[in-house]
């Protein structure tokens, strides 16, 4: 049985509250990862994929820095 993320539903927050827990999330993924037991880890990569897939839905036309893309890797490499 899987368990449920801790928190509000994702699709409750304010567009600020969502950005706080993503960058929330996102300082203390490391920490999860080097330190947490198995389940504290898979609790934070299920909120983090519900934060995340929350915010794709908020916004599917979203900045993408060409940069950060196969094409613009390669031109800089």
């Amino acid at each position: 049985m899987q368990q449920e993320a801790e928190g509000i539903p994702a699709s409750q927050l304010s567009e600020d509250d969502l950005f706080r827990e993503l960058s929330e999330m996102y300082r203390t993924r490391f920490d999860a990862l080097r330190h947490g037991s198995d389940q504290a880890l898979a609790t934070h990569t299920q909120r983090m994929m519900e934060l995340e897939n929350d915010y794709l839905r908020r916004f599917p036309q979203r900045d993408i820095d060409p940069g950060r893309m196969r094409e613009g890797a390669r031109q800089r490499g």
